[in-house]
């Protein structure tokens, strides 16, 4: 009777257990999310620097809760619907408000549905890749991710604050740059995922180096860094698509005569 007690009260506590969350992974989720709040609430009082740079803060932050849950353990489905509705907020809402705030509400019409263009193919990127993701090549994301598209639009932004750039001067460009991200989120095209780099294997000599001038140069000129980084990202995954589909088709055997 007694054994039969005790089981009960490990069996209930095992339950709470389960129905509980883990805190280490959701606090970098939550605080990815603040600082998306954040830079909602800096471009309605146009400090839009700040803004932009929250979004960059919110992406390394973005990056890190799924590496912290890995390494401790501690991924759960709550955390990956949480981590998604997340990104919706730092990386689709907060850049949309922020270049349409910065520029894009001279345009009208025209700048609230890029915006809106942009906020749609985040969260349709978002859906995708939760629905995908037990049978997606771990090398590759299927359209650009999140992130990355709200690090390109926050640094367009960013750059062009910093070099005091008129905003009604590169209206156009920033109308142009939203759509590309916005519609590239949704696209077929591969990015490379970065998920197959191994921290724990040696490296040449050249990647250390390399790395130090790379912060060597963002400390010097971060947002021109982060932005043209960024730009180069976003064309990887044409560039690397058409140079998987080429290699394709070569390798396809010729037609039967």
């Amino acid at each position: 009777m007694h054994d039969d007690h005790q089981r009960q009260r490990m069996l209930e506590k095992n339950r709470i257990r389960r129905r509980g969350i883990y805190l280490l992974p959701n606090l970098f989720t939550t605080a990815a999310l603040f600082m998306g709040f954040f830079a909602i609430v800096r471009a309605m009082d146009l400090a839009f620097d700040q803004a932009a740079a929250a979004i960059f803060v919110a992406m390394v932050l973005d990056g890190l809760d799924g590496r912290v849950a890995r390494l401790t353990k501690t991924q759960s489905a709550f955390g990956a619907e949480y981590d998604s509705l997340a990104d919706v907020i730092s990386f689709g809402a907060a850049p949309a408000l922020i270049i349409y705030e910065w520029t894009l509400r001279g345009m009208g019409k025209l700048g609230w549905i890029a915006a809106f263009v942009y906020v749609a193919g985040a969260a349709l990127r978002l859906a995708r890749f939760n629905t995908l993701l037990e049978v997606a090549d771990k090398r590759w994301f299927q359209g650009m991710p999140s992130p990355a598209a709200a690090a390109l639009v926050a640094g367009f932004v960013f750059v062009m604050d910093d070099y005091g750039v008129d905003p009604e001067a590169v209206r156009w460009a920033a109308l142009a740059v939203t759509l590309f991200a916005g519609l590239t989120m949704v696209s077929n095209f591969k990015f490379y995922s970065f998920k197959t780099i191994n921290l724990r294997r040696s490296y040449p000599f050249v990647a250390i180096f390399l790395i130090v001038v790379f912060f060597a140069l963002l400390s010097y000129q971060p947002a021109t860094v982060l932005f043209a980084m960024f730009v180069a990202y976003s064309l990887s995954g044409y560039v690397v698509s058409a140079w998987l589909a080429l290699r394709k088709r070569r390798a396809a055997p010729p037609p039967a005569a």
